[in-house]
């Protein structure tokens, strides 16, 4: 989970197409600071480490809500679309058939709590109903929750590859090269969750993958925390990247990624 965190916190000074399309830049600045992308992503990974083996799919989706909304009070100001603003703050509004990339960038904590791929899945698709409960909000939540939990179980990333594009039906066969020069600020799973996965692929670090999905551009912070939270999976996280991240976090969240980290140890 903190790999999502670390690449919203590192994409967020160059969302809306702020950057230059480079992987040259400093990974840390006073602009760099965590967004609704870490907030929504660890109150859904508290809803996940409170959940009990027998809990219902509407006990945890009823739980997921209550943690959103919880976590969107105490930050009120982090960033939230339009529309997932209104539902914070309503509480009798349902989910709303979206497609934005927010059900894919908050999923990241499911990859890990969860240890076989259908459980994984079924965890992502709870977590992006609340909201996000439009097929492709589900297919964005879903995709990028399976390639963490693939990465992290030790496939090789033509494996990712190949299960991502015949389970999900993305296109991961251009290369970022490709994809750079007309690539834009959108919203949307399905220009956001293929274009996040191909700067894993490509990424040959950690760092590198980070680097690679902000040179992208785009909506920088949510595109960079799903490719960070697979390349978690897959590479681990550098010792000072995750000092970095635990600096840059108020304490309420970064309790909660300590209760998640101490539960990864058990």
């Amino acid at each position: 989970m903190i790999g999502a965190i670390l690449g919203d916190i590192i994409g967020s000074p160059y969302e809306f197409d702020m950057g230059n399309k480079s992987k040259d830049f400093p990974l840390f600045s006073e602009e760099s600071t965590f967004t609704d992308d870490s907030v929504m992503t660890l109150a859904v990974g508290k809803a996940f480490l409170e959940a009990k083996p027998d809990d219902t799919d509407e006990v945890i989706l009823k739980s997921l809500a209550e943690q959103m909304r919880s976590f969107g009070r105490m930050f009120p100001d982090a960033g939230y679309g339009g529309r997932f603003r209104l539902w914070l703050k309503t509480p009798w509004l349902k989910a709303y058939n979206s497609y934005g990339n927010g059900s894919a960038m908050r999923v990241s904590s499911a990859a890990w709590l969860y240890n076989d791929i259908d459980s994984v899945r079924h965890a992502a698709r709870l977590s992006a109903l609340v909201t996000h409960n439009h097929p492709e909000g589900i297919k964005g939540a879903e995709a990028t929750a399976s390639a963490i939990f693939l990465a992290r179980s030790g496939k090789s990333k033509a494996e990712i590859k190949d299960y991502i594009q015949k389970e999900f039906g993305y296109n991961l066969n251009r290369t970022c090269d490709e994809i750079r020069p007309d690539y834009h600020h959108i919203e949307t799973c399905m220009e956001t969750v293929p274009e996040a996965i191909t700067a894993f692929l490509e990424g040959e670090s950690f760092e590198d993958v980070i680097r690679t999905a902000v040179s992208l551009g785009g909506d920088c912070d949510t595109l960079t925390a799903i490719a960070g939270s697979i390349a978690e999976g897959f590479y681990g996280v550098p010792d000072e990247l995750k000092s970095e991240c635990y600096n840059r976090l108020p304490e309420p969240l970064l309790k909660v990624l300590k209760e998640f980290e101490e539960r990864l140890k058990r």
